[in-house]
């Protein structure tokens, strides 16, 4: 029982990154009490609300938003797929990784939600 426990954490861990800050803002709604899963949970809303918001206000800013975005949104994208593969698998396997900065600011977010 133990084993499917653990499974399921690990699922729901790397379910955190699925869609970003939707999927990770629904985790912590619905997760109470596993702190493995509400840390992928914030780290996720965290770094990909983050790059969403980016995008967004790059989209917003007039001409210069939109050259800076014409040329940083290929790498930005790549680099945020990278990013996306690496935590979900990390997670997946159990693996509590933090980003730099942003681990650490997701750990001090829950612990003020407790």
């Amino acid at each position: 029982m133990a084993e499917k426990t653990a499974n399921n954490e690990k699922m729901m861990g790397a379910l955190a990154y699925l869609l970003g800050p939707v999927t990770g803002i629904i985790l912590l709604i619905t997760e109470k009490n596993n702190q493995f899963v509400r840390f992928h949970a914030m780290q996720s809303t965290m770094i990909f609300g983050a790059i969403l918001l980016f995008n967004m206000v790059l989209g917003i800013v007039p001409v210069l938003g939109w050259i800076i975005a014409l040329i940083l949104s290929p790498l930005v994208a790549l680099v945020s797929f990278i990013l996306w593969l690496v935590l979900m698998w990390k997670a997946y396997n159990g693996e509590k990784y933090k980003l730099p900065y942003v681990g650490d600011l997701a750990e001090k977010q829950l612990a003020k939600m407790k």
